[in-house]
């Protein structure tokens, strides 16, 4: 990837990268909002909140919170055509206001670079989980062999750190080939293939004999289930699904070409993550209800609850291959994301080069990593904010997981928003984002009347929760 370190503003992008075409674009930001998000989270908390009627609050829930924050941070990286951080703040002195908003941007990167280090760890339990099914090891399985494999994995520093090496050099492999060799290469061949992958597992569940089942509970709406916490959770799940507050839109809208639409673009986007979460509703609670199984199993359904059913059903060694294959792809473009904010933001800044940065930025993010690992297993009585009440009993692995979501990413979504929408120029702002009219105004009023508002609801809920 060539690019100038020098260059600053709109034109700027005529020296560096660009995605090859709008489609390109759609790909990679898809890849990055489909993750473990969508196959592992969304299917659970829709069992555990009653399924349709969750589906319909999450779906306006994207409509009104995730796109237009998502078309803000990629206005951002278009309209600065550099990192994160030197991006807001080019479009901060543009409109006369102060570079500390490029704050949104630092906090987007330290949230997705603390994010990684832990989603890493997690990614490599889908990459073991691929080994497993493929050699038979879920054949037969009783619910106490199954819980004893996953279990053995988390107490096992060894494996869970060989898994996470493996699962952190794939990333980096990708992320330091630069923009066309590597991330535009990587999301044509995964992204494809992981939409094939879910099709074929919808249209195994089909043959299970409860996939009308699987359907009604994911389509039909019971709102006597949906309880005040059940919309704050759809609430939550929206904006992060969408890797919002991650930075990640504003490094990926930063090589977007001037003459895509941003808002039909991110639109699809948001259409084609939320079918990506449905399809793997479709995928899962056919084999959950075939196998009597709890819907709202929570976290455990992947790596528990489905390896079972898998040892136990027809073709269930397959299936359960390309399953965990299909969890790992979506790990793998997610973590991707992840890791090209702090290292363009490296690249730029330094005198590294590309490979050099993505190394460096990814041997750090792996160190950290290895604070989870522990946290899992040696150092699982190890709670470093212990003594206040609110943080009992959470590991180093549960406190970055809970601050990066329950303060970065809110934090630094809702610092986006109240930016974008009141103090950048409107001209600019249809200009950029080729909005006019009743859909520019649509777009404008949702940034800052709704947005800010639902984001500040759902960072109260989870401080009180």
């Amino acid at each position: 990837m060539t690019q100038s370190k020098t260059t600053s503003g709109s034109n700027a992008g005529l020296s560096r990268g660009l995605w090859s075409s709008r489609f390109a674009f759609i790909l990679a930001a898809t890849g990055s909002a489909v993750g473990l998000g969508n196959i592992w989270k969304f299917p659970y908390v829709t069992g555990e909140n009653g399924g349709g009627a969750f589906v319909l609050v999450y779906l306006l829930c994207i409509a009104v919170i995730g796109v237009p924050i998502m078309m803000a941070e990629v206005f951002i990286g278009r309209n600065g055509r550099h990192n994160p951080i030197t991006s807001m703040r080019l479009v901060a002195e543009r409109n006369l206001k102060s570079p500390v908003w490029r704050i949104s941007a630092v906090i987007g990167m330290i949230a997705a670079f603390a994010i990684l280090s832990f989603y890493s760890v997690i990614g490599g339990w889908a990459a073991s989980y691929v080994g497993h099914a493929a050699m038979g090891d879920f054949t037969g399985g009783t619910a106490e062999s199954i819980g004893d494999l996953f279990g053995g994995l988390l107490a096992s520093p060894v494996q869970l750190l060989a898994w996470h090496t493996v699962f952190m050099a794939l990333v980096i492999l990708v992320v330091s080939q630069g923009l066309k060799g590597g991330l535009e290469r990587a999301v044509t061949v995964l992204m494809p293939t992981l939409f094939l992958l879910l099709l074929v597992a919808v249209g195994y569940a089909t043959t299970t004999g409860h996939f009308g089942e699987a359907v009604s509970f994911l389509f039909t709406p019971d709102f006597s289930k949906l309880t005040i916490e059940g919309v704050l959770i759809a609430l939550g799940h929206a904006f992060f699904t969408l890797s919002l507050g991650m930075a990640i839109m504003m490094a990926y809208g930063s090589y977007l070409g001037n003459d895509v639409p941003v808002g039909r673009t991110m639109v699809f986007v948001a259409l084609m993550d939320t079918a990506v979460a449905l399809l793997a509703g479709l995928a899962i609670f056919p084999v959950v209800f075939a196998n009597g199984l709890e819907p709202s199993a929570g976290p455990g359904l992947i790596f528990q609850t489905l390896p079972l059913a898998f040892g136990n059903m027809p073709m269930g060694g397959l299936f359960g291959t390309l399953f965990f294959v299909l969890l790992l792809f979506a790990a793998w473009t997610s973590g991707i994301s992840l890791l090209e904010p702090v290292v363009e933001w490296a690249e730029e800044n330094t005198n590294m080069s590309r490979t050099g940065s993505a190394i460096l930025v990814g041997m750090l993010c792996w160190l950290l990593g290895i604070a989870s690992i522990l946290s899992l297993n040696v150092w699982s009585d190890v709670t470093p904010l212990g003594m206040f009440a609110a943080f009992e009993g959470k590991t180093i692995f549960d406190l970055l997981d809970y601050f990066t979501a329950n303060f970065l990413l809110p934090l630094s979504g809702l610092l986006t928003a109240i930016f974008v929408g009141w103090f950048v120029a409107k001209e600019s702002l249809k200009a950029d984002l080729n909005l006019h009219g009743a859909t520019f105004a649509l777009w404008l009023n949702l940034l800052r009347y709704v947005t800010p508002v639902a984001v500040v609801i759902v960072f109260v809920y989870n401080l009180l929760g």
